[in-house]
């Protein structure tokens, strides 16, 4: 039953990885210059799971763990705004215009849900976990 507890826990700590992630990305989406302060929008993270071998039970259960968080490396999506400080200079491509990350809103939102509702569905498993060993040992005692 502890095998339970340690998978669960593993989901645990990959989902609060992976819904920092999201919250990263919808946080960044109008970031238009990177880390050095040059002009380059916020690229967009997603967490990648794998299996984790060290984790687990009987019958072929393991744990889960974030195998890395890729940067994703999408074209920025570009809005029209010549007085935007952060607007590509006349002469060039894109000229009057500035470059956002290319992030969906709604589709970081739905990942966020998902994320939510897997943690709480691994703290449930922990729940009936904990409970099923407090009957067993009020059996035994």
């Amino acid at each position: 039953m502890f095998n339970a507890l340690d998978i669960s826990t593993s989901a645990l700590a990959a989902q609060r990885t992976r819904f920092n992630t999201i919250s990263s990305n919808i946080a960044n989406v109008s970031t238009t210059r990177n880390e050095a302060g040059e002009r380059a929008p916020y690229q967009a993270r997603k967490t990648i799971f794998q299996a984790d071998d060290s984790i687990g039970g009987r019958h072929g259960a393991v744990g889960v763990k974030v195998s890395k968080v890729l940067i994703e490396d999408s074209e920025p999506r570009w809005r029209p705004d010549p007085d935007h400080p952060d607007a590509v200079p006349e002469g060039q491509p894109h000229a009057g215009e500035v470059a956002y990350p290319n992030i969906n809103v709604m589709t970081e939102f739905t990942d966020a849900l998902d994320a939510s509702r897997a943690y709480e569905a691994n703290l449930s498993v922990i729940d009936v976990t904990k409970d099923l060993h407090q009957q067993s040992l009020r059996i035994l005692a």
